[in-house]
């Protein structure tokens, strides 16, 4: 004759109204810690925006005092053409390897502007730069301002 043995097994779990609670309060966390991760994230772009323009200038400033004061951007050197993208970014290859992305937009492009062109008053947002030849004005292309209210275009 065999005996039978019968184990009950009791599962622990959490009740849903348990769960709901670490949801709450997860969810309260959330919304507190956010707002500083997206503050840090902005003020690590306008940073880097101010040091990829920073590094523009300089590049500029070196490219122009080696070819007797004529900024990069004219076609064969020549500061009587009109200046476009094309040589602006064969002549900074020296100095830079690539054209700095703006951060703010995720854009590497450049808005050149003529020498009987006035320069922009406002920025578009459609390029990461925009930059005359003949007064060697580089700046970023992205409307907004930072936390101190200083237009991203003034930087």
């Amino acid at each position: 004759m065999t005996t039978r043995y019968h184990k009950t097994w009791r599962i622990r779990a959490f009740s849903l109204v348990e769960l709901m609670i670490v949801v709450a309060l997860l969810g309260i966390l959330a919304a507190m810690v956010l707002p500083e991760f997206r503050n840090s994230t902005t003020e690590a772009k306008e940073a880097a925006a101010k040091n990829n323009l920073h590094i523009l200038r300089a590049a500029i400033n070196l490219y122009a005092s080696q070819n007797n004061g004529i900024a990069p951007g004219y076609p064969i050197g020549n500061p009587d053409l009109t200046p476009i993208p094309a040589s602006f970014k064969m002549q900074m290859i020296k100095y830079l390897s690539a054209l700095p992305e703006n951060p703010l937009n995720d854009k590497r492009t450049i808005r050149m502007i003529a020498n009987s062109d006035d320069f922009p008053l406002e920025p578009t947002g459609e390029y990461g730069w925009v930059y005359q030849p003949q007064t060697s004005t580089i700046r970023i292309d992205s409307p907004g301002t930072d936390k101190t209210g200083t237009r991203y275009y003034d930087y």
